[in-house]
């Protein structure tokens, strides 16, 4: 996938990311609040749902050969933008929380997160196949291509973290930059690097999950209701903003932009460090990550093995 492909469906994405963080914003918001939290737990709450998360949707498509459709482009599009609307979220729940909102700050930060998505996406593969082969070519080391390819994903990844994105994301946009000029060797070598890290991420998350905090019935039916909130939020507000290229492309958008991830877990430490979100409701969320990335694949396999569902590629 190049991040061109990701540009052409760029008006649709931003729709479908807008409904999606609105309407899983207010449908957490009302969850939290209708469960006796206090408002600026609710907010914060729904706030850390809001961004689905690009890691484990890119992993889930790829893993299936999905990438190339049409409905996979506009998700992954899409979970970048709402990765950037749950920044500017947190960045006024986080003053509110302190009792003030410094807007220049949130402009600021809102501007810098856009920026670096914008610039690496759309310059970021150019620049590099004129780069990359310059280097390459001075290089001694056995792998170079590799090895460069390894130093650029961490470096836009400690960038992103700089702007505010989710690392991620960084990494994700470099993987974009670097589609044209990877070979099929560094996609190999690639591709066993994250078989190796990718199940460190989930046992993270599980780690993080305190099970004894589930013999509570209050707290069980609460994390049962968000889960069955975050599924429906987002596959009807974002399967509205796709629903211009079919049901079927509505649906699999929908579905696919259900599985949260790193952005929640990162709010979630957060409130709960500033003492805003409960040890209950924590656990909820680490709950809600590790369940919507168990389900990915599963909501994605019915979504696009629908027969009555002709895929559509871009």
């Amino acid at each position: 996938m190049k991040a061109s492909d990701l540009l052409r469906v760029g008006g649709t994405a931003v729709l479908v990311a807008v409904l999606g963080v609105v309407a899983t914003f207010f449908g957490g918001w009302g969850i939290l609040l209708a469960w006796g939290s206090t408002r600026m737990e609710a907010v914060f709450v729904a706030t850390a749902l809001v961004a689905t998360s690009v890691g484990i949707t890119a992993s889930a498509l790829s893993a299936r050969g999905l990438l190339g459709e049409l409905a996979s482009k506009i998700i992954l599009a899409a979970a970048v933008i709402d990765d950037v609307l749950g920044l500017i979220l947190l960045a006024v729940v986080g003053g509110m929380s302190r009792g003030r909102i410094n807007l220049p700050d949130i402009a600021l930060t809102a501007g810098l997160a856009a920026g670096f998505t914008v610039v690496v996406a759309k310059w970021g593969a150019s620049t590099l196949s004129r780069v990359l082969p310059h280097f390459h070519s001075r290089a001694r080391a056995e792998e170079a291509k590799f090895h460069l390819s390894l130093v650029l994903l961490f470096a836009l990844g400690a960038l992103a973290m700089y702007t505010g994105v989710a690392a991620i994301v960084g990494a994700f946009l470099a993987g974009l930059a670097l589609e044209g000029s990877a070979d099929a060797r560094v996609r190999d070598l690639t591709r066993g690097v994250s078989e190796l890290l990718v199940p460190f991420f989930l046992v993270g998350i599980g780690l993080r999950m305190d099970l004894g905090l589930f013999r509570s019935k209050s707290t069980v039916l609460l994390g049962l209701g968000i889960l069955a909130m975050v599924i429906v939020t987002k596959l009807l507000g974002c399967g509205l903003g796709a629903l211009a290229h079919g049901r079927g492309n509505a649906l699999k958008v929908g579905l696919g932009m259900v599985p949260r991830g790193e952005v929640t877990m990162a709010i979630a430490q957060m409130g709960l460090t500033m003492q805003v979100v409960s040890p209950q409701v924590y656990a909820v969320l680490v709950f809600i990550a590790v369940s919507t990335t168990l389900l990915t694949p599963l909501l994605l396999k019915i979504a696009f093995a629908d027969p009555a569902l002709e895929p559509v590629r871009a």
